[in-house]
Order: structure tokens, then C-alpha cells, then sequence
């Protein structure tokens, strides 16, 4: 798979308790240093930004139904660097938490050690896709390990040039309200699970953007002085908003 260099999404940004802590898992788990000092530190594929981690001492767990990441998701050329990734988090004992064959991607769930949720996936082929109804069908269907190692490029320590942040999935209070702010940036709603979920994008794309009411109907906003997600770039922007949740959209940093 080829990933437009025009990509809407840049980076997600943490606010983490222990920002040693966190840099050595997230060197461990395959992103690239790209720049830090004691406060902060920006992780990525290459040296293309796709993780800051802020430190924030004395910072809260976020209570519960309150809104904030479900998952950021790294989204990985090929479904053979996958399979690599596959062996790899098996070798190492990675700490993977899930798995799913979502008919439009295969993945992998991770949490880092402040439960921040991970996943990492590459895309089937568009052709692939289907639309009962003129509706993108989203699936959770069990993921065939077998095909993903025999299929599986060598696996690599770092994730490749081209690795990009895929899609950023979020706990909402409000559906409708999420959505109709993110439709005012341009995406589209591509897909639902129920009542609890949707799925938005731009240009097509099966999800930029995950949102879910999995933290309850009327979760509350994103409180301050929590870790956990600040804010994520997407480089259609040209100046900072916050979402129906208080959470910070930025054009690229």
C-alpha cells in the first residue's frame, strides 16, 4: 500500500506521568527518537513525527465516563510488515491485549504502561471493501495468525518509513455532537456498530476517526490536569480547535 504523502493525520500527543517510563516503551516497541529533552519527547517512523509525549507531574488517572482515547492507531505499510510485527510482538513478548480482522484492516491492540490504548494495522486492498446497503461494512472477525507469519516480512526493530498515525479512536459523550463537529472539518460517516460507534473520514478512507460512548452517554469532557490524550494534529487545519470533549486539534507542529 502506497500512503498519500498528503495523509490528513500527523501526530498524537500524551501527557504522560513518567516520561522515562513511557520513552523506553515506546523505543522498545518500535517508534524511532526524533527528539526530546526532560519534559518532552517526539517518537516516530523514520524521522516523520507520530508520538509526543508531554510530561505532566502529578497527573491524575482520567476517572471513569469521561471522554479521551480509546486507541491511537500506527498503521503500518503492508499486511507483511504486520505479519513481521506479529512475530515480533510474540518473540519479545509485546503486551498485546487483541486482535481483529475488520474486513477493511487487520490488527493488533496494544496498552502502554499508563493503559494508554495501541493499535497496530495495515489495510486491505480497497478493492476488497464492501458496501452492503452503500454502507462500508466494518467487521470484528478472528484474525488468521497463520497466513499473517507465513506471509510475514523479517521483522524489524523499528516500524518502516511510510508508518503513519492511521486513526485516532475516542470515548464521546455525544455521537451526534462529535459528529457534526468533525463533518464541519470535512469528514464523512462511513460506518456504524449499533448505537455506540461510528466511524468518520475524509477522502473515502474506512476511519480517520473512531468515536464511541463505551465510557456512557454524557461522558464528560476531558478534565484537566489528567494524562492520557491532549491532542492529535490533523494537517487540513490552519489554526487550533477543541472538540465537543476538550480535546485539542493542531495543524502539524
Amino acid at each position: 500500500m502506497n500512503i498519500a504523502a498528503d495523509w490528513p493525520l500527523g501526530a498524537v500527543e500524551l501527557k504522560v506521568l513518567d516520561l522515562e517510563r513511557e520513552s523506553t516503551f515506546y523505543e522498545w516497541f518500535g517508534l524511532t527518537r526524533i527528539s526530546g529533552d526532560a519534559n518532552h519527547a517526539v517518537y516516530g517512523a523514520d524521522d516523520a513525527p507520530l508520538l509526543r509525549l508531554t510530561s505532566l507531574p502529578g497527573g491524575r488517572e482520567r476517572p471513569r465516563h469521561t471522554a479521551g482515547l480509546y486507541h491511537f492507531a500506527i498503521l503500518l505499510p503492508s499486511e507483511e510488515e504486520l505479519g513481521g510485527f506479529l512475530q515480533r510482538t510474540l518473540e519479545e513478548r509485546l503486551p498485546l491485549t487483541g486482535t481483529s480482522d475488520h474486513l477493511v484492516s487487520q490488527a493488533l491492540y496494544f496498552d502502554d504502561p499508563e493503559g494508554n490504548g495501541i493499535e497496530v494495522y495495515a489495510d486491505r486492498p480497497r478493492s476488497e471493501w464492501q458496501y452492503p446497503d452503500g454502507r462500508l461494512k466494518i467487521g470484528i472477525e478472528h484474525l488468521d495468525f497463520e497466513r499473517l507469519l507465513r506471509i510475514a516480512a523479517r521483522p524489524e526493530k523499528k516500524f518502516s518509513a511510510g508508518t503513519v498515525l492511521g486513526h485516532m479512536h475516542l470515548n464521546v459523550g455525544d455521537l451526534d455532537a462529535s459528529q457534526a463537529f468533525y463533518g464541519s472539518l470535512g469528514m464523512e460517516l462511513m460506518a456504524e456498530a449499533g448505537h455506540v460507534m461510528r466511524f468518520l473520514s475524509w477522502d473515502g478512507y474506512h476511519h480517520h476517526l473512531g468515536l464511541n460512548l463505551l465510557e456512557g452517554r454524557g461522558a464528560a469532557p476531558v478534565e484537566p490536569g489528567v494524562r492520557g490524550l491532549h491532542s492529535f494534529e490533523i494537517r487540513r487545519l490552519e489554526g487550533p480547535l477543541t472538540d465537543p470533549n476538550a480535546i485539542l486539534l493542531t495543524p502539524p507542529i
